[in-house]
């Protein structure tokens, strides 16, 4: 995609977000710009609402040729939220803790990568989630993952590390309770119980786990996976079958695609969390608008791999 040098390109930035890679991720890509006479202006988040007011007034500014997201998944999903429905591109610095759809793109930790997607011809449409009108780019989980990322949030001070994460998941799985939950896909119920539900966009969920196998950010189509599950016991097993790619052949893992999906529970002892930030309560309509922005992604992308989330977990 030819970017025009008649106007400028917008970085938005969570400065609340950033390890060492991103950082020299970020400064390689502008030094890069500003010596091809790209006109460059910088925002800094205040909040994530900051972020998508950001992102509106940039989707009907004439002069911005480009919206570059700096941050994590919080943020891309806002900066995404406000650019929906125009015609202006966007790209990602990864600069958050799992940068779930930065990998899912094919980013990885080097400045050259931002510089080819910039460079090539790669874009791809990007498919949105929203959940009770709450957007996401990534996964929404209920139950378990969603417990855990409440009680990461409960202690949040700033920017989190993959550290943050041990004794809530730790904690959680020995509390947990499994309760039931109902899940209906384009109108017809598929799950009536206890269950653990991943709704997504996205393939490779956290440290790259391939729980929505079949999933692709630009298919027009939300992939859903159920762990019919109600013990410690089986949700280790679900794990192992999980980290192995072989559980969405399970006799107790339901797996389908929609476009609209219907989760019911208890809100009380029933999650949600979208991106990793805590969702709306139960009932909660999930459905999906696609082609909702357009994102330039580096030629041949592949998901990232397992070395370069280790990179961003360690850098």
């Amino acid at each position: 995609m030819n970017i025009s040098k008649e106007g400028y390109i917008l970085f938005i930035i969570n400065p609340s977000s950033g390890k060492s890679s991103s950082k020299l991720m970020f400064h390689e890509f502008r030094s890069y710009l500003e010596e091809k006479g790209y006109s460059i202006k910088i925002a800094f988040t205040e909040s994530l609402e900051h972020a998508q007011e950001l992102a509106r007034k940039a989707a009907v500014e004439y002069d911005c040729k480009l919206v570059v997201a700096a941050g994590g998944d919080g943020t891309v999903r806002e900066i995404v939220q406000g650019l929906e429905g125009s015609d202006k591109p966007m790209m990602i610095v990864p600069a958050g803790t799992e940068n779930l759809l930065a990998n899912e793109m094919g980013y990885d930790e080097k400045g050259k990568t931002l510089i080819k997607a910039f460079e090539g011809d790669a874009s791809r449409d990007l498919d949105l989630g929203k959940a009770n009108g709450r957007c996401f780019t990534c996964v929404a989980g209920f139950g378990f993952d969603a417990n855990v990322i409440d009680m990461v949030n409960e202690r949040r001070e700033g920017h989190i590390n993959h550290l943050d994460y041990f004794w809530p998941i730790w904690r959680t799985f020995w509390a947990y309770k499994f309760p039931d939950i109902t899940v209906s896909v384009d109108g017809e119920q598929i799950h009536s119980g206890p269950g653990i539900l991943f709704v997504g966009n996205i393939s490779r969920y956290a440290v790259g786990l391939e729980i929505l196998q079949n999933a692709d950010f630009g298919d027009g189509l939300l992939d859903v996976c159920i762990y019919k599950c109600e013990s410690q016991i089986q949700l280790l097993k679900h794990s192992v079958f999980t980290l192995s790619k072989r559980h969405i052949n399970a006799s107790d893992v339901v797996y389908r695609q929609g476009k609209i999906v219907e989760i019911g529970g208890d809100p009380q002892v029933v999650s949600c969390q979208l991106d990793g930030d805590p969702g709306p309560d139960l009932p909660v309509k999930i459905r999906l608008i696609p082609q909702a922005v357009k994102v330039l992604v580096p030629p041949d992308a592949k998901p990232a791999g397992i070395r370069t989330r280790l990179v961003r977990a360690l850098g």
